[in-house]
């Protein structure tokens, strides 16, 4: 008998899902309602308790599953920096240096010394240089991507997680901080945690497709 996987129930206030992945050659497949909401219980959600530490296995576990994102050429260009403890005040000083540099209003500064302490984990991801320009932007599409593929493995998993920009000016700084190489793009900075509520959906818009044939 063919065996499958099943992801943990997704732990929040309002909604659970369950997704079933089972091997190719099986007669069931994944099921596209319990895919959508997990995708639509997705929330960015900073209401966290700081407390309740995230296991350095979970980061792992949600990098990993990040990897499985679309990638032309197959470059892998995706560099992780898990930050934690004292670590997250290191990396506030690093942006807020190069706000007050660029003479960043003085309350922008301060609040971003100590924005990431928030949350007890911050992962920073990165996207890497290609061998041209036009491969230097589908790196980064990559990665966009794989930061979508985390975001909603966090949400299996029952975390809060909040996709954060790098400050502008500061992506040499913070991938230097981070060990990344040279030239690194800072794609996201994304906040991790065990949710104490959880923000309210919002309605979309319908997408905009044109039809041509």
């Amino acid at each position: 008998m063919l065996s499958s996987r099943k992801l943990p129930a997704l732990r929040d206030l309002t909604t659970t899902a369950r997704v079933c992945i089972c091997s190719s050659d099986d007669d069931e497949a994944m099921n596209f309602d319990d895919f959508a909401a997990l995708v639509r219980a997705r929330r960015t959600n900073l209401m966290v308790d700081r407390a309740h530490d995230v296991e350095p296995t979970v980061v792992q576990q949600l990098c990993e599953l990040s990897t499985w994102a679309p990638n032309h050429k197959l470059t892998w260009p995706w560099v992780f920096a898990e930050v934690r403890g004292d670590g997250r005040s290191r990396l506030g000083e690093a942006c807020a240096a190069v706000m007050a540099a660029q003479g960043e209003p003085a309350p922008r500064v301060d609040k971003t010394r100590g924005k990431f302490v928030r949350t007890p984990v911050v992962l920073v991801v990165g996207s890497e240089v290609g061998d041209s320009d036009l491969r230097t932007t589908e790196n980064r599409d990559a990665v966009a991507a794989a930061v979508q593929t985390l975001l909603l493995g966090a949400t299996a998993l029952g975390l809060a997680s909040f996709w954060s920009s790098c400050p502008k000016g500061a992506e040499p700084a913070v991938a230097e901080f981070c060990g990344f190489a040279a030239g690194t793009a800072i794609v996201a900075m994304v906040y991790l945690g065990w949710p104490t509520d959880l923000p309210k959906a919002f309605e979309r818009p319908a997408p905009r497709i044109n039809r041509l044939s």
